[in-house]
């Protein structure tokens, strides 16, 4: 989500992973196991994200700092009576339910040039934990849910953490790469994209295990093109969208492949203890997929830390994150 001049935008929504296939056999055995993974990593990220808007609001504290719009001390702090020092900007500034632009730039909101000149490239990791405000926080919450504890209980927290960690740095790279010098950009939601992107490649991946394909693939294709949609919309920051989906959705075809019997439906499959085994096209997508991604990742960081800005190379990149109606701009 990337702001500027103190407006801060939602994330996307959320996909239910599809729950429609099973092996059999072998292969049952080994899903059915996999299916016992107690999901622990998904709520302690959650939590984790709770307690750092908690800490964003007591740095804010609104009655002492006033906002950025004017009016002195405490001046329009929303429910300042009730939560104090914990109190939200005035809804003009931030209309999220959250701190000021200055405090999520104070604890680590992606900044271009901060990243570029100031060589404060930790930010690229910790606007990954900030939000820009209370609905910002439980949209995206609530997307992590939804998304999160399904995945981790199919394939167990290292690889998700390892999706859920590498895309939202992959967000973070590519939203630099385009964001305005005067812009902030915090949230989850490179991450969760990745989440996302996973998911579709999932899919391809073990796409002989599935019992209902083209239902899948088309719930799931309907699902990610909404959620792109929303994020051409104002203070959206669909760079982040698009780069975590990228990052996520290579990273599942490196990580979330299981072995397959063969081109044949689920009712096909043979009644054999012979255990299924990984096929020729998983590992020719596995070794594309890696070099993709590696390269992908040191060609967009060598242009940022070389000072490249990406809207000054691609002078329509700029609709892929905000197209302006009549209803709204996209420089405000």
């Amino acid at each position: 989500m990337a702001t500027g001049g103190g407006q801060q935008g939602k994330a996307a929504g959320y996909y239910q992973y599809p729950a429609s296939y099973s092996y059999a056999g072998a292969a049952a055995a080994a899903a059915e196991e996999e299916r016992r993974w107690w999901p622990w990593l998904v709520p302690t990220v959650l939590v984790a994200c709770i307690a750092v808007f908690a800490a964003e609001m007591f740095v804010n504290d609104c009655p002492r700092h006033g906002s950025a719009l004017g009016g002195g001390a405490g001046s329009g702090c929303v429910a300042a009576g009730l939560l104090r020092r914990f109190s939200f900007q005035p809804l003009r500034e931030n209309p999220l339910f959250g701190p000021s632009s200055a405090t999520l730039e104070k604890m680590g909101a992606l900044n271009w040039a901060k990243v570029v000149h100031e060589h404060q490239g930790w930010r690229l990791i910790s606007c990954i934990w900030l939000h820009a405000g209370l609905v910002h926080l439980v949209v995206n919450m609530l997307s992590l849910l939804f998304i999160g504890i399904r995945l981790e209980q199919q394939f167990g927290f290292v690889r998700i953490g390892v999706i859920y960690l590498i895309s939202g740095f992959g967000g973070s790279v590519l939203s630099a790469l385009f964001l305005h010098s005067n812009y902030i950009s915090v949230g989850a939601s490179g991450a969760l994209f990745g989440l996302l992107g996973s998911m579709l490649s999932e899919l391809i991946m073990n796409w002989t295990i599935y019992s209902n394909k083209a239902a899948a693939i088309i719930t799931l294709l309907f699902i990610i093109a909404i959620n792109l949609a929303i994020g051409i919309l104002p203070h959206a920051d669909n760079f982040a969208h698009i780069g975590g989906f990228a990052s996520g959705f290579l990273l599942g075809f490196v990580l979330l492949a299981r072995p397959q019997f063969g081109w044949m439906e689920r009712s096909e499959l043979p009644q054999t203890n012979q255990p299924p085994k990984y096929k020729l096209y998983q590992y020719v997508l596995w070794v594309a997929a890696l070099l993709l991604l590696v390269v992908g990742f040191v060609i967009i960081l060598v242009m940022l830390f070389k000072g490249k800005n990406g809207n000054d190379s691609c002078h329509w990149c700029h609709y892929l994150n905000c197209v302006p109606t009549s209803r709204w701009k996209c420089d405000t």
